[in-house]
């Protein structure tokens, strides 16, 4: 889930009760929304995170340093050299940048 940024409030040049009770609701919703996705970030859940993607990026411009999480980690290699890549970080500038993977080691 993604927080909208272009939120829209009702707008009325006279405000009545009927527009403030929508202007309550409205924000309240809103509220619930950003609540969400701060709880489930600080819970370290993936659906929280608008940036997991189950490769590198291959489109757009990153930064030197930008980060993106693994949506489908698995651990991977051979017995006693395996891993898991829990994300990818850009290692050059550029559309769409040079990429590593980032690894855990799991020690299987």
């Amino acid at each position: 889930m993604r927080i909208n940024v272009d939120a829209k409030l009702p707008s009325n040049p006279q405000p009545t009760v009927t527009w403030l009770g929508s202007l309550i609701w409205t924000m309240g919703k809103r509220f619930s929304e950003i609540i969400s996705q701060l709880n489930a970030l600080t819970e370290g859940r993936i659906s929280a995170v608008t940036n997991a993607y189950t490769a590198a990026p291959t489109t757009g411009t990153w930064a030197q340093g930008d980060f993106v999480r693994h949506s489908a980690p698995v651990e991977a290699g051979t017995a006693g050299n395996k891993y898991i890549v829990v994300g990818f970080v850009c290692t050059v500038s550029g559309t769409p940048g040079t990429w590593v993977q980032c690894r855990y080691l799991t020690g299987g």
